[in-house]
């Protein structure tokens, strides 16, 4: 079961790192192309703005994991309860049988 889990999480993984390099990328300060005063400045507005773009945008994507991540928990409780429930019944079916055949008092 855990070695099923590592295969589905490693592509995960590898575009979680890979969107991280690109925000990463786009947060870099390129000096060459900066000018003085006014425009550095605004240059320097912009990119904290999308330093907080980009923030909002890792913390809703890890919320989204963090919520399926929980929904998939649910999901298998929930099948594991309904597969002992069919055990239970199976089993309640053959009990049922065996006094009706009178094979059991």
């Amino acid at each position: 079961m855990s070695e099923d889990w590592r295969r589905r999480s490693l592509p995960s993984l590898l575009l979680f790192f890979s969107v991280s390099l690109q925000f990463l990328s786009a947060l870099s300060d390129d000096s060459s192309n900066s000018k003085k005063g006014n425009q550095a400045e605004s240059h320097a507005t912009s990119s904290s703005k999308t330093g907080a773009k980009i923030l909002i945008v890792l913390l809703a994507i890890v919320a989204v994991g963090l919520f399926s991540f929980f929904l998939f928990k649910l999901w298998q409780k929930k099948k594991r309860e309904e597969q002992y429930a069919r055990l239970l019944k199976l089993f309640e079916e053959d009990d049922e049988l065996e006094v009706e055949l009178g094979l059991r008092d």
